[in-house]
This record gives structure tokens, sequence and C-alpha cells, in this order.
């Protein structure tokens, strides 16, 4: 910009990020009037755009201000200034009419509803007091209805309801909250409800909330539209809902989550801490894995059975609140927010099958058809199926140093003659900022930007089998799609395909470069390599440990050297076995292993991974101690098991962490057969949390020269451990040991001094607390997975990365 000036300055201005849907033009508006500018603000395919005019101190106090008092769901990255055109002639300053262009800016997220509306939906003189869809510029739905950009309602799924005189007065009043506001809408112009029986039959419901509440205090099942997409709704303290919603769902032992109507009527079963509350909190209403008291188990008899944790969240959505009011006895006022209420509600995603989530009205009809007794359904459309985010908070995960830390000497048996007691309940943490650690990543944060160290070109990376997301890149931004689930049915690979389309075309971009998994046989390689050949353009496989590990570089901005601790359950290793417990070092696009953990047999392959017990039939025989096997379990295939073994016969080797936490659960007994992925690994930390810190065992791995971890010998301890919970305290406590070791002496020699994390496994709280501790008190920096899960749910965002720094050189 020029100078100082006596006559007044014009600017061009560009501001880019998260800057459309969250109230910005207002704002904008509202700030000129302040400074006395003349001018006008609109939105664009790169963000919002201002031509301002005034003088040179107003000028930058709106420069400094746009950043410093931006709304609250705004994220600014960049203000640009440049000298513009004189505006002759303009006497005020005015919203104008979206202009086009390519798309350089992001959609916002969808949000909670704010405290404002809260105090109108429960203002019995308000008019849109109980109105189910209320929302303003700092609040309600975002990316789910959101067909294209610029965000303007034309461009909504709101387009279909013209707003009425008082809602249209609001729009272009600068005073009102919703002025400018896209889903803006009131009883009398905006979208309804309505209730349907089993049949699909409108049940015509004087008042739809009320039925539906008595319904689920009846013990009913109900499917329930939200933001993005529908949840299965029932009484969570009613055990016969909870078992019928399992049994109709084929959801035998999976967790369910739970809605609260606030912090305080969770507290009679989990623990929470004060960071723990504030992510319960936040506007983007997550999932939070919280510690189970003891009583929870049998106040929710069957919600998450076996576990240490209770995925909980509070209501985001206006229904969702309005569901809760009724069963409270319809309050006036807001005091009740903050009391404890009874009620509880399973509310688990409506995936029958684990197949996408459900998103449309007359797809829950056919697909939730013999699960729900009824439907609540409104008539908004879901544009964009986004599934609830799932958490949890805090570096330690509600592991506090008073509940899981090391004891002076280590164990030389594995059996104590008086086995350790649990540790007490630490006290409430004071205050600390909310810091999530994703296991799902999804609504109230995607399609959120993630920016990247550099530029690059464009790319679309196809992530992998389980927990599918994809990513696109665009400069030195990624976007992350929401959780599309496992590739094992036909309806989620064309979600798979759907999201990459529509985020190709709201975000305008056209991939220069595909990546993809290893793995040929995945669907996502599949589609990447048919996508690439059919565009022109190349494809890379990358491996599957590189990208753990690339993507907590990608979002850290670390592109020097390092070493990298990959652990979880399987991903092709480029020699063509299964690996899973990975030792790399990393260095750019390029990837070295220097090591793993020693192999285990997988009897029968694949299925060895679904039945923990082959796993500890595999650890029986490198033990020398295949005999047992027949004895130790009763399954018809255990002496066919132990001869494949013997013979080495479908047996293929693998390094995979996931597969020694299998090993250990079916050594101790926990679980011969899993019901859901990862669940002998949870149920063994559950029991490990309850039982509480021991000392690791005296010897219980080997470390090789050439880098190989091997646990025989604690796997042999277990074999004869006959308490269960603390051999399960025990294996956390020696594999931590034997990592940190590993880690260390692999720092020592590369003379690196900086590990990242990545990988499922360090989902497991007592796993990651220990092994992050030791190595910080090593002198080793820690990466870790903050903004994408550590597991495959972050694996497009490390393909990506790795397709940007060099991986085609």
């Amino acid at each position: 910009m020029r100078g100082e000036h006596a006559s007044p300055l014009a600017v061009s201005i560009r501001v880019r990020g998260q800057v459309q849907g969250v109230g910005f033009r207002p704002f904008v508006y509202r700030l000129a009037r302040e400074l006395g500018l003349t001018g006008w603000v609109c939105n664009d395919g790169e963000g919002v755009k201002i031509a301002a005019q005034g003088t040179p101190q107003a000028i930058r106090t709106l420069l400094r201000r746009l950043r410093s008092d931006a709304p609250p769901l705004a994220r600014v990255m960049k203000v640009e200034a440049c000298d513009g055109a004189p505006l002759c002639g303009m006497k005020s300053f005015s919203i104008e009419e979206s202009q086009g262009g390519s798309a350089r800016t992001a959609i916002a997220p969808d949000t909670a509803t704010c405290p404002a509306c809260l105090a109108e939906m429960f203002d019995p003189a308000d008019r849109r007091y109980r109105y189910p869809f209320i929302n303003c510029t700092d609040c309600g739905p975002r990316y789910t209805i959101t067909r294209r950009l610029p965000y303007d309602r034309r461009n909504t799924s709101m387009a279909r309801f013209p707003l009425c005189p008082a809602c249209a007065a609001e729009y272009s009043n600068p005073s009102s909250r919703r002025f400018h506001a896209e889903p803006n809408a009131c009883p009398a112009c905006g979208p309804q409800l309505s209730l349907l029986d089993a049949g699909g039959k409108n049940l015509r419901a004087e008042d739809a909330i009320a039925a539906t509440v008595a319904r689920l205090l009846a013990g009913e099942i109900l499917a329930v539209k939200g933001l993005g997409g529908f949840h299965l709704a029932c009484d969570a303290r009613n055990a016969a809902a909870v078992a019928r919603l399992r049994a109709r769902k084929q959801r035998e032992e999976k967790p369910f989550a739970v809605m609260a109507a606030n912090a305080a009527s969770l507290a009679e079963v989990v623990t929470l801490r004060a960071a723990e509350i504030s992510l319960l909190q936040t506007r983007e209403r997550p999932v939070v894995l919280l510690r189970k008291r003891p009583a929870c188990d049998a106040l929710l008899a069957d919600v998450a059975p076996g576990i240490a944790w209770l995925g909980a969240m509070l209501p985001y959505a206006p229904l969702h609140y309005l569901i809760f009011h009724e069963a409270a006895g319809r309050p006036s006022g807001e005091a009740w927010l903050a009391q404890p209420q009874d009620l509880l509600l399973v509310m688990t995603s409506a995936n029958p099958c684990g197949e996408p989530l459900v998103s449309g009205n007359d797809e829950a009809l056919a697909r939730l058809a013999g699960i729900a007794d009824a439907f609540l359904l409104h008539d908004r459309d879901i544009v964009v199926r986004c599934d609830d985010s799932v958490v949890k908070a805090g570096r330690e995960w509600g592991m506090g140093d008073g509940e899981w830390k090391k004891t002076a000497a280590p164990s030389s048996s594995p059996i104590p003659h008086s086995p350790s007691p649990a540790s007490p309940a630490s006290p409430a943490s004071p205050a600390s900022p909310a810091s999530p650690a994703f296991i799902r990543r999804a609504r109230g944060y995607t399609p959120r930007a993630i920016v990247l160290p550099r530029s690059g070109p464009s790319v679309l990376a196809c992530g992998g089998w389980f927990k599918n997301t994809v990513c696109l890149t665009r400069g030195n931004e990624a976007f992350v799609s929401p959780h599309l689930g496992d590739l094992d049915n036909a309806p989620t690979r064309e979600a798979l395909e759907e999201t990459v389309t529509h985020l190709m075309e709201v975000l305008e971009i056209r991939p220069e470069i595909v990546a993809h998994d290893l793995h040929p046989d995945f669907h996502s390689s599949r589609f990447g390599a048919a996508f690439a050949a059919q565009h022109g353009i190349p494809a890379m496989a990358v491996q599957h440990h590189h990208a753990h590990i690339a993507a907590v570089l990608a979002e850290h901005g670390t592109e020097g050297s390092v070493l990298g601790l990959a652990l979880d359950g399987v991903g092709l290793g480029s020699d063509g076995t299964a690996w899973g417990g990975e030792l790399l070092q990393l260095a750019g696009g390029r990837c070295l292993r220097l090591g793993h953990l020693a192999h285990l047999p997988l009897p029968g392959g694949d299925r060895a991974a679904r039945e923990p017990w082959r796993m500890a039939a595999s650890a029986l025989h490198l033990l020398g101690r295949g005999d047992e096997i027949s004895r130790r379990f009763a399954a018809p295939a255990a002496d066919m098991l132990r001869q494949m073994l013997t013979q080495g016969i479908n047996t293929p080797p693998t390094s995979s962490c996931g597969r020694l936490f299998d090993a250990a659960a079916g050594l101790l007994r926990i679980r011969e057969a899993a019901s859901f992925e990862g669940q002998a690994a949870m149920l063994l930390e559950g029991l490990a949390v309850r039982h509480g810190a021991v000392a690791p065992l005296r010897n219980g791995y080997m470390l090789s020269a050439a880098g190989t971890l091997d646990f025989l010998p604690l796997l042999g301890a277990l074999a004869d451990t006959s308490d269960q919970a603390f051999g399960a305290a025990l294996f956390h406590a020696t594999l931590a040991q034997g990592l940190a070791a590993w880690v260390t002496q692999a720092a020592q020699r590369s003379g690196l001094a900086t590990v990242v994390l990545g990988g499922g496994c360090f989902l497991n709280a007592i796993l990651h607390h220990s092994l992050r501790q030791s190595l910080s008190a090593a002198g080793l920096g820690v990466l870790e997975a903050r903004q994408v899960p550590p597991n495959d749910g972050g694996l497009s965002l490390g393909q990506a990365w790795v397709a940007i720094t060099g991986g085609l050189e």
C-alpha cells in the first residue's frame, strides 16, 4: 500500500482461510461502518474480497482487526492487501453478491448450537421457541449442507426454503446475529420434523419431539436424523432396549456411545477431568472417551462391555437439546442445562453392517427397516454424510502419573506373591486446554484444512482398507475427508468414490498425482490406479507404515531426518510380508527400515487376526510348548493348528504389534475370538487399567544387534500367569520398556533426536503414556498425531505428504 496520505486511501484486500459461512462478511460490514470506511465485501472462490476506502489510520485498523477480532468460527490464514482503485461516488459500505472463480477457500465444519440460540429456543416468548432448526452465523450446519462454493444459500440444501419476511429482515439487518446467515429459518419458512412408524407411515404426531421421548422411555429404538446422518437411539439405562439394538444392528459387543444433556449428567458413570469437560463442551462436540467408574457397567449394562472407556458426547443440534428438554419436563429458561438429568441415550451411528452412515430419508426407511421402531425425520437434505468425531482428551488420555507409572524394581516372576492393588483414582486435574487426540476425525473438524509446511502439486491420496479416509491437497493445504469406514462392502466403496467427486467439485481441485497404499488388492489402491490412468496422471504406491509416520510429519511441518515407530495391526511391507511393528528412519519422501518386531507365524493367515487364540498358539509353538495347544484351547481346529505350525503350512510371518496384543490376550484366556477389530487389545487394556501399574518383567524381551525386538520371554511368562489383570498390566509395562530401549538404541546409533509415533496401537492409553514418558526422559523429542488419528484414518494425509516431498523422484 501507499504511505500516509491526507486524501482517502483505497485498498483491495483478500482474506483467505475458513472465512465463508462463519459470519465474516457481516463482521467486515460492521467493522467498516464503525471505522467510517466506504466500499464493499463479498464472497468468491478464493475466500472473502474487500474493497475499502478511508483514512490511512482506519485502513490500518481494519487490516489489524480482520485477524484479531474475527468471528469465533473463522480461521484466518492470510490477509493480503494492495493499492486499490478509487471508489468514486461510494457513500457507504455494503455486502455485494458473491462472485464466482476458482475455489481457493474452505468450507466451515458444522458446529454446535450457540448459547444465544439456546436462549431463544427455550424462551416461550420467542418466535423460535422449541424450533429444532434454529441457527445463526455462530452455529449450525455448514459443510453437510453445502453443494458448492461460494457459500451462499442458493448453493446449499436450504435453497428450497425461501425466507419468510421476518427471517428475510434478519438476513438483511446488519445488527442481527443472522445477518447473511445462510441456513437461517423459523417455523414459518424452514424445515419441519415428522415422526414415522416402523413401516414408514407418518404418525401425524401433534408434537413429534414429545412422542419421540415417550417412545424412547418406553424402550423403543428410534432412528433420529441429525446434522451429518442418522443415529440409532435408545435409553442407555434400559438393558433390554440396548440388547435389542445390539441384536438388530448385529453389533455383538462393540461399544456404543452415549449422549447426555451435560457433563454433570455423566458424573455417576465416568470420571471427568477439567480437560475432558472442556473438550465435551467445545463447539465441535466430539464423542470423548472417558474413564469408566466402577459402577458404570451396572448402570449402563451392555453399553461398553469389558473395556475401560465410555464414549460420551453432549447435544450439538437443537433437536438433541429438545429431546433432553422434553425428558426433563419441558422446564422454562436455561437453568436446567447445567443441572444433572437422568436421561442418557445410546446414540450410535446408523450404519448397519459396517456400511456408510445413513443420511437420506428414503434411504433410512429402507436400510434401517427391522432395526428402528420409529423414525424421527426432517426435510432438510444432508448433502454430505459426516459421522461423529471420536477423541480422547489430553496428552495422557486419562492416564495420570499417579495411575500408571513404573515402580522401582523390575519383576523377575510372572506371578507375584501379592498382586499390586489397583491405584486409587487421582483427583481431578487442574484446568488445561482441551487437546484432542483423534480416533475418528469427522463432524466438527472436517473439512478443516491442515496446513502443510510447503506447497506442492495437487495430490489425491486414497487411504487404506480399514477406517478409510481420502485426502486432497491444494497448495500448502490438505483436506482430509470425514471418516468413511472399512472398504469391505460395496456401499462404502461407492461412498469413497462419491466423496472424492464431491471434494474435487466443491474445492475445485484437479489432482496432478495419485497416491495409494502399497497393497494392490485394496479397493482404494485399485480406485487410485484407475483414476490416475483415466486422467493421465502418475500414481504412486506408498508403504503403509511410511504413510503412518509421514502423516505426523505433515501436520507438524517437519522435513528433516527422524526416527519413526509404527505400531499397528497389519500393512503390506516392501518385502511382501505383513508388517506392523516397524522402526523406521525417514528423510524427505524416503524411508529406511531399521528394524522390526520379531516375527510371529500367522496360523490360518488373516483368520489369526480375528481369533486371538491362534496367536497364542503361535507363541506356544515358538516357545517349544506346542504340545500345550490342544490342552489349552477347546477350539476344534486346535490340533490341526499345531500341525500347521509344526510343518509351516499357511503360517505367514508377521511383525505386527497388534498380533502381539492378540497373543497376550489369548495366552491370558481373555479372549479366544474377537467380535470386532481390536477387541482383544481393548479388553487387555481395560484389565490393566483396573489392576494398576506393575513393574516390567525382568529380561522380558530380547534386543538383537540387527535391530529385531523379541518379546517371546514375556509371552512365556504370560502363558504361566493365572491372574489376568496382573498379566495384562505386566504385558503393557514390559512392552513399553522394550520399545523405549529399542528406540533409544536406534537414536544413539543414528544420532537422531526426534522420534515420531504412528499407528493404531498408540490409541492404547497405557502404551502411549508410558512410552512417551520414557522417550522424553531419554532426551528424545516425541512427535505424535494431533490433527488426524494415528490409526488408518490418517493414512491418506501421510500418502499425500510422501507424494509432495519427493516420492516420485
